[in-house]
């Protein structure tokens, strides 16, 4: 059975930087679609990044250039790298993974939907 978890949400001010990590054990990284997605309270959950069993990493427009994602298969966790950090950018942020063989990059990955999920980490930027 798969599990997911994150770790490594916090509060940070604006323009400050967090590394979120995600392990799931039971999984084999590099073979199926991993991502990381978010919601704030009263939104609706929103796709951040995603990377599909290829390498191809894609990206929610508005975190294009300051968020980063990345995965380490020696050490089954997948990392996402956030930089230059905004008050909009507060959320509790999601690890989600898919152990079945889909599309989720490029054009996909607005439509994607994971079948395996995290608890969550908050993420709190203030002014």
């Amino acid at each position: 059975q798969v599990q997911v978890a994150e770790s490594g949400g916090g509060s940070v001010q604006a323009g400050g930087s967090l590394r979120l990590s995600c392990a799931a054990s039971g999984y084999t990284y590099s073979s199926y679609c991993m991502g990381w997605f978010r919601q704030a309270p009263g939104k609706e959950r929103e796709g951040v990044a995603g990377l599909d069993s290829d390498g191809m990493k894609s990206y929610a427009d508005s975190m294009k250039g300051r968020f980063a994602i990345s995965r380490d298969n020696a050490k089954n966790t997948l990392v996402l790298q956030m930089d230059s950090l905004k008050p909009e950018d507060t959320a509790m942020y999601y690890c989600a993974v898919e152990d079945l063989h889909t599309y989720c990059s490029g054009g996909y990955f607005p439509l994607w939907s994971p079948n395996l999920w995290g608890q969550g980490t908050q993420v709190t930027v203030s002014s």
